[in-house]
């Protein structure tokens, strides 16, 4: 893969399968990075139109394809640039910085919105995407060019970062230290134009270098798998709850179970049972599916851009069971304003007087007046 890089035994026949497809790192070498600006203002991501109101945070994870992949894909992040940043030459090159005598990171700088998402979001995504463990590198991509960082714009991040970084080595979910150092930015150097936006520019030789990669191998074991594998839940599900949550499908208007219900209850995640919604926070939409006001938990759901159509959705999932709900709209009634439209397919609903039998005695308290 990277250059230098030290293969083990048990990655080194999947490593030749990726040679074989053309999907090595070092497969770019048609790009001449001599006749690419390095200048920001040149590659065709566009942050001119990024509003002013924008906060930037910067990180070290390893391959920055798969860190700008992470980011990219949640709702409030305007936009990500891969580069370089950590070392002391100014514009170095992806063969420069891949020699790892520079001193540079591979490195991203997300551009997000802090009225959708904080830093502590930002940091929470980036300790799910690393092994913060390991000073070597990460994952197949080995030496101090590919290790882990967080750098700080300002005070306010440093002691954010460093609260974050202390919290989850008191967790327990690690048996060695955290080894992943909180620095001060100094300069971000933007990468040749073909590492930017890599995902979606080579879709096939990214999945299968990030597979064969065993990163997220590596973020399932550590932080788990929430959900069914495809056939437990087509046991479990109904074809039309199986193509709304795992196939991100839609069910017709007016013509599903809950649109019209009034009556006083959670609605959970049909594939996890993760609370999500109550009825104290539905409304009529006169859309024809069941639409909240609010989640009851924040946390209890995720957004991710969703690209589909013509123009870019907000799309809700759980954050738990990963299930597909629907799109989230700012066209909503007060307090919040905000039009959570859910498809019926996606949810359970359990009745107030329902709720201690089925385990869910603590929401009950969303009912007393």
């Amino acid at each position: 893969m990277n250059k230098p890089i030290l293969i083990h035994m048990k990655i080194l026949i999947p490593l030749l399968f990726i040679a074989l497809l053309g999907c090595a790192r070092t497969i770019d070498k048609d790009h001449s990075t001599k006749d690419i600006s390095k200048d920001i203002s040149n590659i065709s991501k566009n942050i001119s139109n990024i509003p002013e109101k924008v906060e930037i945070a910067t990180f070290a994870g390893g391959c920055f394809w798969c860190m700008e992949s992470a980011f990219q894909e949640t709702a409030g992040v305007y936009e990500v640039i891969s580069g370089y940043t950590g070392g002391t030459k100014d514009n170095p090159t992806y063969e420069e910085v891949s020699s790892g005598k520079t001193g540079h990171l591979e490195s991203i700088q997300v551009y997000y919105d802090p009225s959708k998402l904080n830093y502590n979001d930002i940091l929470d995504i980036f300790w799910h995407q690393i092994n913060p463990t390991d000073d070597g590198g990460q994952f197949v991509d080995r030496g101090t060019q590919y290790s882990t960082a967080i750098f700080y714009n300002d005070e306010k991040q440093k002691e954010l970062a460093e609260i974050s970084l202390q919290k989850l080595e008191n967790s327990g979910r690690y048996d060695k230290p955290i080894v992943t150092p909180i620095l001060p930015l100094k300069k971000f150097f933007p990468a040749e134009e073909y590492h930017q936006d890599y995902f979606e520019k080579n879709p096939l030789k990214y999945k299968t270098y990030r597979h064969f990669s065993g990163r997220d191998q590596y973020i399932e074991k550590t932080w788990g798998k929430t959900t069914p594998n495809k056939d437990e839940l087509k046991a479990k599900l109904t074809p039309l709850q199986y193509k709304v949550t795992q196939e991100d499908g839609t069910e017709p208007a007016f013509n599903n179970k809950y649109w019209d219900n009034h009556e006083e209850g959670i609605y959970v995640d049909v594939v996890s049972g993760e609370a999500l919604f109550s009825s104290t926070d539905k409304f009529e939409s006169g859309t024809g599916w069941p639409s909240f006001t609010k989640p009851i938990d924040k946390d209890a759901v995720t957004e991710k851009k969703d690209k589909k159509l013509f123009f870019t959705r907000t799309e809700i999932r759980s954050s738990e069971g990963d299930s597909h709900l629907g799109h989230v709209f700012d066209d909503g009634p007060e307090p919040t304003g905000l039009r959570y439209c859910i498809n019926s397919a996606a949810l359970r609903f359990i009745a107030k007087d329902d709720l201690a039998k089925e385990g869910y005695g603590e929401y009950l308290s969303l009912f007393e007046k």
